[in-house]
């Protein structure tokens, strides 16, 4: 009896059939799914010890169709009320053919595959969704090939992220959120994001905004300074406390 798989049966390697199950897949998705935006994240200045990055920017925006999964509204945790207020824990499960991929995120932002930490903006809902997982193998190698990619996401939460990717949708959630008082007026290289640094390695500002000296102008308009809270805290605080007494607390120091 001969031994191994029917030779007369090619379930694995038949390229004809491997292609017309990515051209249905490919075609089911350009009909049922619904046109999305993706941004790939890019990291920079990485901390050695925690392995992680400190900064994280979003430059490009590419439109490409997925399938939504979710057909009863989101998954997760939904809203609830945490000991840090309301929470909004919506998840969502997209599928996006590994053609459709190649041929518009991959050729544009040069990546390979769908990535964890990369944002896809949803018109439905004018939301944002960061990637948290990606299932390469949603089904397992189906004639032998795998057409598509299942990616899992949760609703994004800005955190100092910095966004240029021309979509002004998403270009309005950094400046929104950010909590950085130098964002509109500091200088940038080339890219718009990345901002310039002097040889102290402090940001430079524009010249109209260049407020190096504002401690010492004591005619300042707080009403027309950016960083204005910040100054008039530090000059109340000064009035109040004398740093000069001695501290109760310690062997004859001072504050």
């Amino acid at each position: 009896m001969a031994k191994g798989t029917n030779l007369y049966f090619n379930n694995f390697t038949n390229r004809d059939e491997q292609n017309l199950i990515n051209d249905l897949v490919y075609e089911s998705i350009k009909i049922y799914g619904i046109d999305v935006g993706y941004m790939a994240r890019t990291l920079d200045d990485t901390d050695d010890i925690l392995n992680e990055s400190r900064k994280a920017y979003y430059n490009q925006f590419t439109q490409i169709e997925m399938y939504i999964k979710n057909v009863d509204g989101f998954q997760g945790e939904g809203d609830f009320l945490s000991k840090f207020g309301v929470e909004i824990r919506d998840q969502i499960t997209f599928s996006v053919a590994r053609r459709t991929f190649s041929e518009s995120v991959e050729s544009e932002q040069n990546i390979t595959r769908p990535r964890e930490g990369d944002l896809i903006y949803l018109p439905l809902n004018n939301k944002t969704f960061k990637v948290t997982f990606v299932e390469h193998e949603p089904i397992f190698y189906q004639m032998g090939t795998l057409q598509f990619y299942d990616v899992t996401c949760e609703l994004w939460e800005y955190s100092g992220e910095r966004i240029n990717t021309g979509f002004a949708e998403v270009d309005n959630i950094e400046t929104t959120f950010s909590t950085d008082i130098y964002l509109d007026t500091m200088l940038v290289i080339e890219d718009g994001i990345e901002p310039l640094f002097d040889e102290n390695q402090e940001r430079l500002l524009t010249e109209a905004e260049d407020r190096s000296d504002a401690s010492a102008n004591t005619s300042l308009d707080y009403d027309t300074v950016t960083d204005a809270d910040n100054i008039q805290i530090e000059t109340d605080a000064d009035a109040i406390i004398d740093f000069s007494d001695l501290d109760p607390f310690s062997e004859g120091g001072s504050f």
